[in-house]
C-alpha cells in the first residue's frame, strides 16, 4: 500500500515537473537563442581575427588592443561622465515630479503618466530630429533663442566639443523620465496612509515627512532605478549617433558607439565583440558595488 502511494506521488511529482518545463520552454528557447548563444558566439569572436569566410584565431590580442587604444579610453570616459551627469539627475527630476503628481486624481495622474511616457513610446529618430532643431546652431534654434535673451551669442551646440556633450546630458534630462515616474508613482501609492497620519499627530512638516517616511519606503525604488539608469546609460549608443556621430574630436564617442563602428564601418568584428565583453565585465562590477554599498539597508 506504501509502496504504490509512494509511486503514485512520485508519477504525479514527475508529472508536475513536466509541465513546469513545458510553460518555460519558450522562455528558455527565447533566452538560449537571443541571449545566451550571442554572448557565447561573441566570446568566441572575440579571440579570433574575424573574417566570414576565413576567421583567425589571436587568443587575446584583441582585448590587449582595446586595452592600449586611447580613443577607447577616451569613449569610456565620455561615457562615466555622460553617467554621472544624467543618471543622478533623471532619478531626482522623476522623484520630485512623481511627488507633484502623487496629490492630483487618478484620472488626473493617468494623463500626466501619459504626457511623461509619450517619449519612451516615440521613434527615436523623430525625437532626435526635434532635439537637432531645438540645437540648430543658427538664430533659429530654440536653444539660441533661450541664450540670446541673456545676451549671449548663438552656440553652436552640438559642432563644438565644449557644448556638444552637454547638449547630450540636457537632452537625457528633459526627454527620458516616463518610466521612473511611473515606477515611483507606484512605490508611493504602495505606502500605507497611517504613516503620514501619525506624522502629523507628530507634527511632521511636509519635508520631514518626506524625509522620514517617503525617502526611506522608497529605497528599493531608487536602487532599482540606480542600477537599470546605469546600465542603460553606459549602453547609450542612440543619442550620440544620431545627435553628433560621436564628434567633434570624439568628444561625444560613446563606448556603446565605438563598438558599433568598430563593427559595421570598420568590420573590425573581433575587437568590438572585445570591447563589448569589456563593457559588460565594467556594468556587472559596477553593478556589484552598487548593490553592496545601496543595497545594505534596503529591505525587498
Amino acid at each position: 500500500m506504501n509502496q504504490t502511494l509512494t509511486k503514485r506521488k512520485k508519477l504525479k511529482l514527475e508529472s508536475d515537473s513536466g509541465w513546469g518545463y513545458a510553460f518555460i520552454a519558450v522562455a528558455l528557447i527565447a533566452f538560449s537563442l537571443f541571449t545566451a548563444y550571442p554572448v557565447i558566439n561573441a566570446f568566441i569572436i572575440s579571440l579570433q581575427e574575424y573574417a566570414p569566410l576565413g576567421s583567425k584565431y589571436v587568443g587575446l590580442e584583441n582585448f590587449v588592443n582595446s586595452f592600449q587604444d586611447e580613443l577607447f579610453w577616451k569613449a569610456m570616459k565620455n561615457t562615466l561622465v555622460y553617467t554621472l551627469l544624467t543618471v543622478p539627475m533623471n532619478i531626482f527630476l522623476s522623484f520630485l515630479i512623481a511627488i507633484l503628481i502623487i496629490p492630483f486624481k487618478k484620472r488626473t495622474q493617468t494623463v500626466f503618466k501619459a504626457i511623461y511616457y509619450l517619449p519612451a513610446v516615440a521613434s527615436g529618430v523623430a525625437l532626435s530630429v526635434v532635439w537637432l532643431w531645438i540645437f540648430d546652431p543658427l538664430k533659429s534654434g530654440i536653444a539660441n533663442q533661450v541664450v540670446g535673451f541673456f545676451g549671449m551669442g548663438n552656440q553652436n551646440w552640438l559642432g563644438s566639443s565644449a557644448t556638444a556633450m552637454f547638449s547630450l546630458v540636457i537632452m537625457s534630462w528633459l526627454s527620458s523620465h516616463g518610466t521612473a515616474i511611473i515606477i515611483y508613482l507606484a512605490a508611493l501609492l504602495g505606502i500605507d496612509n497611517s504613516y503620514y497620519e501619525a506624522a502629523e499627530i507628530d507634527g511632521a512638516t511636509f519635508l520631514q515627512k518626506l524625509w522620514y517616511i517617503v525617502v526611506p519606503f522608497l529605497k528599493p525604488t531608487t536602487l532599482f532605478l540606480l542600477v537599470t539608469g546605469v546600465i542603460g546609460s553606459f549602453q547609450v549608443f542612440q543619442n550620440a549617433y544620431l545627435m553628433t556621430g560621436g564628434g567633434p574630436d570624439h568628444a561625444t564617442t560613446m563606448v556603446g558607439l565605438l563598438i558599433f563602428n568598430n563593427a559595421f564601418t570598420y568590420f573590425e568584428f573581433g575587437e568590438a565583440a572585445a570591447q563589448s565583453l569589456l563593457l559588460a565585465a565594467i556594468i556587472a562590477f559596477i553593478s556589484f558595488l552598487q548593490f553592496k554599498f545601496f543595497g545594505n539597508d534596503v529591505e525587498y
